[in-house]
């Protein structure tokens, strides 16, 4: 049997909407629908951005490391990857000489594409940005690395 104590339970709520975690994924589907509807203009998903972002980053990633960044499984990073590689927007290795990871690179039409597509998603992120007064932007993002950080693990 759990033994709580009263003040480190949450209360209930009468209405699921008002709890943190309901408003927190409401916040995230609001900004996934603004970035699929903007990145269509571009012919690319969210994931497919956020890998080449990563990939703009830091050239020669592996899978499994950019399935970490874009918080998706490796088998969905290989499709995202499968894709933009028949799109001519990164290169990879047929073979690789450390074991089975093979590192990816943007394209020169990578780059071109992500350039293109990074402005519209940096516009969403400053409207979310933009909604939050600039007093309280700092305390907020730390509150948001508190609460991914009391989570992981």
């Amino acid at each position: 049997m759990h033994d709580a104590t009263p003040s480190s339970q949450a209360p209930p709520a009468a209405d699921v909407t008002e709890r943190l975690g309901y408003r927190l994924k409401r916040a995230a589907a609001a900004l996934r629908g603004a970035m699929d509807r903007a990145l269509r203009e571009y012919g690319l998903t969210v994931p497919q951005y956020a890998c080449l972002e990563l990939l703009d980053q830091r050239p020669g990633l592996s899978n499994a490391e950019l399935a970490r960044g874009t918080f998706v499984t490796r088998q969905s990073m290989n499709v995202v990857l499968r894709g933009l590689q028949e799109a001519g927007l990164i290169s990879r290795p047929a073979t690789t000489d450390r074991g089975r990871a093979l590192p990816a690179h943007l394209t020169e039409e990578g780059h071109r594409r992500l350039a293109s597509a990074r402005s519209a998603v940096y516009a969403i992120d400053q409207r979310m940005t933009d909604a939050v007064p600039e007093q309280r932007l700092a305390e907020l993002l730390a509150d948001l690395d508190n609460m991914a950080a009391a989570l992981d693990g």
